[in-house]
């Protein structure tokens, strides 16, 4: 259950007065997510999200509410913060921050289809063409240089093939990043696994959950998204969902000659940087909560598919169609 610190019906109608949304008709517990808790809240007028913040640098927290402001106002479809009556978001409830958000529609898409793909490419690629003006900076948390501080930290608990290539993998993004000309740089959503959008059908109801945000190399993202979007339950690239989603987001934003050349490196680098990170959760530093850590071998898993096989060829802009 994500709701860590429980709200009692009068507790939020008091905090919802200080905002323009109505009076509370329901509130109820979301019990899902891992970090914060969480409530939906309805009024008389509208449907809302209520996050209070448990853990987490809560002086970052302005950084996310002036992102998503950002691309609210680019027409990005995310949940822009609910600003109070004096144009205030970010608030505090129950010794805690807490921000109030609409209500997206959708839910989150277990097995996405190709047309769910070529939505979220296409978002994803109008959210890095504009996310490339935000002022905002927050440098990547999970870049190479995180990796290569906290990689030993685990290595005591692989086996000695799999010590080997945690170290080889790392000395190898050193090696190459560290002489390459920089990538494009822009805000990043840092986490969108599939749990991070919301679709009504096939439409994109929104991205959510920004708390991983972030600047930082724009391909990063893109890794990501690939990873866990155009993956199958081997590890290995779907080729349709790949090329869907790629070939929608290469229409908003085209890959530079450098990107193209790293593309294979950077999916490696972040299937590592979530093995890695879910080792960290298992055997160093668990969750504050009683909840259960995501399964490392997931990412390893894909990991090894990406160096056996290495990436797909990228499509040309425009192949989503």
């Amino acid at each position: 259950m994500a709701v860590f610190t429980p709200l009692a019906d009068a507790q939020v109608a008091s905090f919802l007065s200080r905002f323009d949304v109505g009076e509370l008709v329901e509130l109820k517990g979301v019990p899902a997510g891992t970090e914060n808790s969480t409530f939906f809240v309805t009024t008389d007028r509208r449907e809302l999200v209520l996050t209070l913040f448990e853990q987490g640098e809560h002086e970052e927290l302005p950084f996310f509410v002036e992102l998503l402001d950002f691309l609210d106002e680019h027409r990005i479809p995310v949940a822009g913060p609910v600003h109070d009556r004096e144009g205030i978001a970010l608030h505090e409830l129950a010794d805690r921050p807490a921000l109030l958000f609409p209500r997206l529609p959708g839910t989150h898409p277990k097995a996405p289809n190709l047309e769910q793909c070529r939505a979220l490419g296409d978002a994803l690629g109008r959210l890095h063409r504009v996310s490339r003006h935000f002022p905002g900076q927050r440098p990547n948390p999970r870049d190479i240089h995180w990796l290569s501080a906290m990689y030993h930290k685990v290595l005591g608990y692989l086996s000695p093939e799999d010590q080997a290539l945690m170290q080889d993998e790392v000395e190898g993004y050193q090696a190459t990043l560290g002489e390459s000309p920089e990538l494009p740089q822009g805000a990043l959503h840092g986490d969108l696994f599939r749990d991070n959008t919301l679709f009504d059908g096939d439409r994109l109801g929104g991205i959510i959950d920004f708390y991983n945000g972030c600047t930082g190399d724009l391909l990063f993202d893109l890794a990501i998204v690939i990873n866990d979007w155009a993956t199958d339950s081997n590890g290995r690239l779907d080729a349709a969902r790949h090329d869907a989603l790629l070939g929608a987001y290469l229409a908003q934003r085209p890959l530079n000659a450098n990107e193209r050349e790293l593309w294979p490196l950077m999916l490696r680098l972040t299937a590592l940087r979530y093995w890695l990170s879910r080792l960290l959760v298992v055997y160093v530093d668990p969750p504050a909560h009683d909840l259960t850590p995501h399964d490392p071998e997931q990412f390893r898993q894909i990991l090894l598919a990406r160096i056996q096989y290495g990436a797909l060829p990228l499509p040309n802009p425009g192949d989503a169609e």
